[in-house]
C-alpha cells in the first residue's frame, strides 16, 4: 500500500489460477480469476499474513482509497489500516472478491472462456468451500505456509470456517465474527425470497438480462428485504421511529410516508448501482449450502477433529439473523476438540450491522487476539 499525500491509496490485483477449478457440483472451472488487495508487507519469514473475508454484499477493497479523488474508504476502514486494530504497519492482509463475486472476480457476468460469451445463468453453482478452494490458490502463490489469521463477519465469518476445516494446517487462528455453521431455515426462507424478488423483475429474463436492461427493481427489492435483517428493532425505533419523510400528516396513497420507508428505497436504489442480480443468485445459495456438520452426519464437532487454530468467537446480543445461540453451538463444537476458543458476546443494538458498526469494542479485541498469537510465534522460535 502506498501512501499518498493524503490519502493511503490501494491498487487492485488479478490473480489467475494456474489450475481449473473443480466444484463441488462436480462441474469445472477454467481460467479462474480473482480481484484481490493487499496491504501492508509480508516479513521475511512471512509468518504475518492475515486473511479478511468479506460479507454478502462487499468486495475486496478493505481500507484505503482506490484514487485521490475517492470520497469513501474500503468498507472495514476503521478496523485495518496503519496503526489500526489490525495494524497493516505490522501485518500483511489479503481480501479477494469472493469467487461468483461482480467485483472483478470471475462470476456470473464474466465471460465464459469456453465460448467466449458471458456465463450468466450457464455459471455452476458455486459453495462457500469453492470460494475457499479458489481463495487457497492464491495464498499459496504468496509462498506463504501458514496464515496468521483468518478474519471475517457473516459470510466472511463462514468462510474462516471453511479455511480451518479444510486447510488446517495452514491457519495458526481464526476470527469468525456474527456468523454460524449453518445456515438456518429462516435464513434460507429470506434468501428465496430475496431471489424469487429478482426472478420476477421482468428484466431478468432467466439471468439472460443485458447491461441495458437489468432487474433493477427486484435487485433493489432484495437488498432491502435483506437489509432489514441486518438490523435490530430498537436501532430502527431509535433511528427512525414513526417519523415522517415529506410532512407532518399521512399522504394517504402508497408512496412512501415514513423515514424507514425513504431509508430503505434508497438502500436499494443504491445496492443496484454497484452489486449484479445473478451475482446475488449464486452467492446467496452458496450461503443457504453452508452447512458444516451435514458433512459428518450432523456432528458438528468432527468436523473440527483435524484443526490446530486457536480461535476468537464474537457474536452481538441483538444480531437476530445469526444469532448468539449459533455462535455458542460452534465454540461447544470447538471445545469438544479441546481447542483454544475464546468467546465474547457484545452488547450491542446494531443488529447482525454491529461487526460493521462496533469497531471500538470489537477492534480492541480483534487487536489484542492477533497481537497474543504474533507473539506465540517469536516466542517458539
Amino acid at each position: 500500500m502506498e501512501k499518498s499525500t493524503e490519502k493511503w491509496i490501494v491498487e487492485e490485483k488479478d490473480f489467475l489460477l494456474p489450475e481449473p477449478l473443480l466444484l463441488d457440483c462436480g462441474k469445472t472451472l477454467n481460467g479462474v480469476s480473482l480481484r484481490y488487495e493487499t496491504y501492508g508487507k509480508l516479513n521475511a519469514d512471512k509468518s504475518n499474513a492475515i486473511m479478511v473475508f468479506h460479507a454478502l454484499s462487499g468486495d475486496a477493497h478493505i481500507c484505503g482509497y482506490h484514487s485521490p479523488e475517492d470520497a469513501k474508504p474500503g468498507w472495514w476502514s476503521d478496523m485495518v489500516g496503519p496503526g489500526k486494530y489490525i495494524d497493516t504497519d505490522k501485518y500483511f492482509v489479503i481480501c479477494s472478491n469472493v469467487l461468483g463475486g461482480c467485483s472483478g472476480s470471475t462470476g456470473p457476468r464474466s465471460i465464459n472462456p469456453d465460448t467466449g460469451r458471458m456465463y450468466n445463468s450457464d455459471f455452476p453453482v458455486i459453495t462457500i468451500r469453492d470460494m475457499v478452494r479458489a481463495q487457497h490458490a492464491l495464498v499459496k502463490s504468496f509462498g506463504i505456509e501458514k496464515l496468521l489469521a483468518v478474519v471475517g463477519g457473516s459470510m466472511g465469518g463462514m468462510q474462516a470456517l471453511e479455511w480451518v476445516v479444510n486447510y488446517p494446517e495452514m491457519v495458526r487462528s481464526a476470527l469468525p465474527i456474527a456468523t454460524t455453521t449453518q445456515l438456518s431455515a429462516q435464513g434460507i426462507a429470506f434468501n428465496w425470497v430475496s431471489r424469487e424478488a429478482i426472478k420476477y423483475d421482468p428484466n431478468f429474463k432467466n439471468g439472460e438480462y443485458t447491461a441495458e436492461n437489468v432487474p433493477d427493481k427486484g435487485l433493489a427489492t432484495a437488498r432491502m428485504l435483506a437489509h432489514i435483517t441486518y438490523l435490530s428493532d430498537e436501532s430502527m425505533g431509535r433511528k427512525f421511529g414513526r417519523g415522517l419523510q415529506k410532512s407532518e400528516n399521512y399522504s394517504f396513497n402508497f408512496d412512501y410516508d415514513f423515514q424507514v420507508e425513504s431509508y430503505l428505497e434508497h438502500q436499494g436504489r443504491r445496492f443496484v448501482e454497484r452489486f449484479d442480480a445473478n451475482s446475488y443468485f449464486y452467492i446467496t445459495r452458496a450461503i443457504d449450502y453452508f452447512d458444516l456438520a451435514s458433512r459428518y452426519k450432523g456432528d458438528l464437532a468432527k468436523a473440527f477433529a483435524k484443526v490446530k487454530s486457536s480461535f476468537l468467537v464474537v457474536s452481538f446480543t441483538s444480531d437476530w439473523l445469526f444469532p448468539s445461540s449459533q455462535s455458542i453451538t460452534l465454540v461447544r463444537a470447538l471445545l469438544k476438540n479441546k481447542l483454544e476458543v475464546t468467546y465474547v458476546d457484545i452488547d450491542s443494538s446494531y443488529g447482525h450491522d454491529a461487526f460493521l458498526l462496533e469497531f471500538e469494542t470489537l477492534g480492541a479485541m480483534v487487536r489484542d487476539f492477533l497481537d497474543n498469537e504474533f507473539k506465540k510465534i517469536s516466542e517458539n522460535s
